[in-house]
């Protein structure tokens, strides 16, 4: 009776000990059957995936953007927010920036802006801080990339408005005035005198060089002459100081530098009164 006790007893503690042996077996081939399909999942999704890119189609609510498109029409608004620019002009500026032609095009042509009011915005930027007659801001927007009649829009918007005469069907200037405090000015002839001024802070000229200046920028002869006839001007001190000019880089006789004063249009009296006052 003792010998088949023991022996039952050594006999269960065998059938414990294999069944711990084949759970843990168990355990472990299944954590690796279950490491081994993870890997699998990982390395079939790193196989499969695609690199992104600007061809990269970015899905929203709206649309079907790439990336490039995407961040061109969004640089187009940035520059439409501190300046004017012309279709064109922007266009250019993005491809500057990087951006494909395509991009840029699709950018510029998507980013709401109306190109007559640009031109208009750009016209008055450049009047905020010069002097212009109108054709010279006409040609000045046409640089820029604006088409004529965008160029056209733009003067007329900030007051150089372009009227048909009836009697001849020749273009002329809107008689329109600009009101100021002191005056009734056309906005040509404030342009004009504004820069009949630049010129004299920086230079000496005669009476009708300064208006032959005028109109070489594009102001009529009307607008020239209204602006150096009310400039302020002492036009024999204009030839004072342009004898003085003269004589700093080069030597000329009493006779020569006269003349050369009347070559540049003053009087001949101003002329000499010029080389007087520098000590001929």
């Amino acid at each position: 009776m003792e010998n088949k006790a023991k022996g039952f007893k050594g006999k269960s503690i065998f059938l414990r000990m294999w069944n711990i042996i084949a759970i843990t077996v168990l355990v472990v081939i299944i954590g690796i059957s279950g490491g081994c399909s993870n890997q699998t999942e990982e390395i079939s999704s790193i196989a499969t995936r695609e690199p992104l890119s600007k061809s990269t189609v970015i899905s929203d609510n709206s649309s079907n953007l790439t990336l490039g498109q995407q961040n061109a029409l969004s640089k187009a608004e940035d520059y439409l927010n501190y300046s004017a620019f012309s279709h064109d002009g922007l266009v250019e500026q993005l491809e500057y920036e990087g951006f494909s032609d395509e991009e840029a095009v699709y950018a510029v042509d998507n980013c709401g802006a109306d190109w007559n009011e640009q031109a208009a915005k750009k016209a008055q930027q450049y009047l905020d801080y010069s002097s212009f007659s109108r054709d010279g801001l006409i040609e000045q927007l046409e640089y820029e990339k604006f088409t004529p009649n965008q160029a056209k829009y733009g003067a007329d918007t900030v007051g150089y408005e372009e009227i048909s005469s009836i009697a001849t069907n020749e273009p002329l200037y809107d008689s329109t005035v600009i009101s100021d405090n002191s005056s009734n000015l056309t906005l040509g002839q404030q342009n004009a005198l504004s820069k009949a001024e630049d010129y004299l802070n920086y230079s000496a000229f005669s009476h009708d060089g300064l208006v032959e200046q005028l109109e070489y920028e594009g102001f009529s002869n009307e607008e020239a002459v209204y602006a150096v006839d009310n400039c302020g001007a002492d036009w024999n001190e204009q030839a004072a100081k342009k004898a003085q000019d003269y004589l700093e880089y080069s030597s000329f006789s009493r006779v020569g530098l006269i003349e050369q004063l009347e070559y540049e249009k003053f009087t001949t009296n101003q002329a000499i009164y010029g080389a007087d006052a520098v000590g001929y």
